[in-house]
């Protein structure tokens, strides 16, 4: 009976949370973008070069990498101003040809946007969002960005590079979390930019590459898809088959580190079954709502992943949210509790939940030296006497 008093007890409080403090109302449902890009169907039909295009939907990241490699630079171009959706979000094609590819196809959908926008029949509701989408497509059209990824389904997904892909000899990868779509990128691209700089501070000769990753549909405020594991798993796929891509086609002295932010955590909980050691070095939560794990020890050893989480600020809402999951709600234990297993990293001087990338606060300086693989560097939140206890053993 004590045991049933305490299951109603936790459940209450997930529940009260979710509808009360959190905000229950405050989000709406969410369809999942999944599946090939746009454009498949005409892609893998198309006989211009004579031998059959490797399917998005079936063909691996490593054997679309082999496809291209053994076609001419003409019949690249070719393909990719014939099929620019699909090239712009083909894990496994060469970077540069997906920069050009994602670059046609926004200024496609910005022109298309346009035209929407001065049509006189369209309702003012409709021209005023056309507007706004011709702007985001305008802005990532900038030079000097480089768009990875693009797709325009649902409320849009996008991946983009901050540095050189092919002599980076380090990679990152940040994974928002909520409320992240084309229209609201600038937070995620903020976290890529602040922690490329500082890595490129700490370790120049390393040429640092970070990739922002929106790669998946993210829940809408903190309603039923934030309290709930389903789009971290219809995502966690999207996320597994890009590093994928990045191992074909890149080539840093290790894997990417991979941080991951607020709900992004979760999604990197659901993909971390399933990683590999060529996938990714380093996996890094921060603002983490729960993993929907148990314990460290339950990322794959096979992965060779060092799991790292980020104290909480004592400012971050997050704070809020039960570290419990029932009936499919909550996600479960809190990844900086040293009893979880995780290294956890000091975040003084962070403010809020979306703090923890700021310059001049110890988590960015410490994402950085994980980034960098500077072990030695990183401050623990919870250091303890002997160093070979701390979040920093077993390190080189």
């Amino acid at each position: 009976m004590r045991r049933f008093k305490r299951t109603l007890a936790t459940c209450a409080l997930v529940l009260a949370t979710v509808a009360g403090s959190v905000g229950w109302a405050a989000g709406s449902v969410q369809t999942a973008v999944t599946g090939p890009p746009p454009g498949t169907a005409a892609w893998t039909a198309d006989q211009l070069i004579g031998r059959q295009l490797p399917d998005p939907a079936s063909a691996t990241p490593a054997q679309v990498a082999r496809f291209f490699a053994g076609l001419t630079a003409a019949e690249r171009t070719a393909l990719a101003a014939r099929h620019p959706l699909v090239m712009g979000g083909l894990d496994g094609a060469p970077p540069e040809l997906r920069y050009a590819a994602n670059a046609r196809a926004l200024t496609a959908g910005r022109d298309r946007e346009l035209t929407r926008a001065a049509d006189p029949e369209q309702p003012e509701g409709a021209r005023r969002q056309a507007r706004m989408r011709a702007a985001t497509y305008a802005g990532l059209l900038a030079p000097g960005r480089h768009v990875l990824a693009f797709d325009p389904r649902g409320r849009g997904q996008v991946a983009e590079v901050y540095g050189d892909l092919r002599t980076a000899r380090r990679v990152a990868v940040v994974v928002p979390g909520s409320d992240t779509d084309l229209a609201s990128y600038d937070a995620a691209a903020r976290m890529a930019r602040n922690l490329r700089a500082e890595m490129t501070r700490l370790a120049p000769a390393d040429r640092p590459a970070v990739i922002a990753w929106v790669g998946y549909t993210t829940p809408v405020g903190v309603g039923w898809d934030a309290a709930t594991g389903r789009l971290a798993e219809e995502g966690a796929p999207r996320l597994l088959r890009f590093l994928d891509g990045l191992a074909a086609t890149t080539h840093p002295v290790t894997p990417p580190s991979v941080f991951c932010h607020s709900y992004g955590s979760v999604l990197c909980g659901a993909a971390a079954h399933r990683l590999t050691g060529r996938q990714v070095s380093d996996l890094v939560v921060a603002a983490s709502p729960g993993m929907r794990l148990d314990h460290a020890g339950q990322v794959p050893v096979g992965a060779r992943a060092r799991l790292w989480a980020t104290a909480r600020d004592a400012t971050d809402w997050i704070r809020r949210v039960p570290p419990v999951e029932l009936f499919g709600l909550g996600h479960g234990a809190d990844p900086a509790d040293p009893g979880f297993g995780a290294r956890v990293v000091a975040s003084d001087r962070a403010d809020g939940h979306t703090g923890y990338f700021t310059p001049g606060t110890a988590s960015l300086r410490n994402y950085a030296d994980i980034a960098t693989g500077d072990y030695r560097d990183v401050t623990c939140a919870h250091p303890a006497p002997d160093t070979s206890e701390d979040c920093r053993h077993d390190l080189p």
